[in-house]
């Protein structure tokens, strides 16, 4: 698709629905064709006021008219509505996680590959590292801790706080290494919502690398951090107040929060997915890329070890 906007509809009328219908409905590449929530339409009707957009009545119509779909549903609901849309056609930013099984996220994948659409994953924190320069670092880690927290509310308790929170430092840890760990072993504790309220867990590879992960919705202080260690020096990331402490020899960005893709990391990721779409670049965050993130959260949920290799 490259001699026309792109089509764009939004399942999903909450606060994130309404974050990306603002950014798709300004993008001067996209035709902006409507938001569709079927449990709340009067959200969907609210977030269409506010940015001078149309509230869809179904389903039907909003993939009718779309060439492609943002699902910005609960999570519970993000296997299934994505997988609808590719299976007619559509190409798909869905938030994360991309799913809450891994036998739907693995028929999404070959859906999108089959029939050469895009999937993306909303695992936006990865345009925030590549705005650091995380990604260009020449050495290999040999360390890595990541805490992800925030105080209970009631939302994203259809999940897990794996799969709301700790799979966004999966997701990033993952692709930073470039394969899956060769071991792993996690506990949980349940909490306020009756589910899995806090998850520990813990990453081996076959280089040695050591990777230890926390995420609780039950904390008294948010807090979003990351330390990275390599032999010649640790970077520390506050992504909550987007600062960044390291003492290595690596080019790194401290200003990295003024840059778009960091301030703005919702919208970079908006307009990567419109860019692959129409020109066919890759997905910055692939559909592939989200299975891998999934797998590993589903195992901690089930508290079991992880074999050596993951097929998704």
């Amino acid at each position: 698709m490259t001699s026309k906007n792109l089509r764009v509809g939004i399942t999903g009328a909450g606060v994130f629905g309404g974050y990306h219908a603002a950014k798709m409905v300004a993008h001067h590449q996209v035709d902006f064709v409507g938001i569709y929530d079927p449990e709340h339409p009067e959200r969907a009707e609210a977030v269409a006021r506010c940015c001078g957009a149309k509230a869809v009545g179904s389903r039907e119509e909003l993939i009718d008219g779309a060439d492609a779909l943002v699902v910005a549903s609960p999570a519970s609901a993000h296997g299934r509505q994505a997988l609808d849309a590719l299976v007619n056609g559509l190409h798909v930013l869905v938030e994360k996680p991309l799913a809450t099984d891994l036998e739907t996220a693995r028929e999404m994948v070959a859906v999108a590959a089959r029939d050469n659409l895009v999937l993306q994953v909303g695992h936006q924190e990865r345009f925030v590292s590549h705005a650091i320069g995380l990604f260009d670092i020449p050495e290999a880690p040999i360390r890595i801790a990541a805490k992800r927290v925030c105080k209970f509310q009631a939302r994203g308790l259809d999940v897990s706080v794996t799969l709301d929170l700790m799979v966004h430092d999966l997701e990033m840890i993952t692709a930073l290494i470039g394969h899956m760990p060769l071991s792993t072993n996690a506990t949980t504790r349940s909490g306020p919502s009756g589910g899995i309220d806090e998850t520990r867990m813990h990453l081996a590879y076959e280089s040695g690398l050591e990777v230890e992960l926390f995420a609780s919705r039950m904390a008294d202080i948010p807090a979003r951090t990351m330390e990275v260690v390599y032999p010649s020096g640790t970077v520390h990331v506050d992504f909550l107040t987007k600062t960044l402490i390291h003492d290595t020899p690596f080019d790194l960005n401290p200003q990295f929060a003024d840059d778009p893709a960091a301030a703005d990391c919702l919208g970079a990721s908006d307009n990567a997915f419109v860019k692959a779409v129409l020109t066919g670049s890759p997905a910055t965050v692939s559909g592939v890329d989200g299975a891998k993130a999934l797998a590993l959260a589903l195992e901690a949920d089930q508290s079991q070890m992880l074999a050596a290799n993951i097929a998704v």
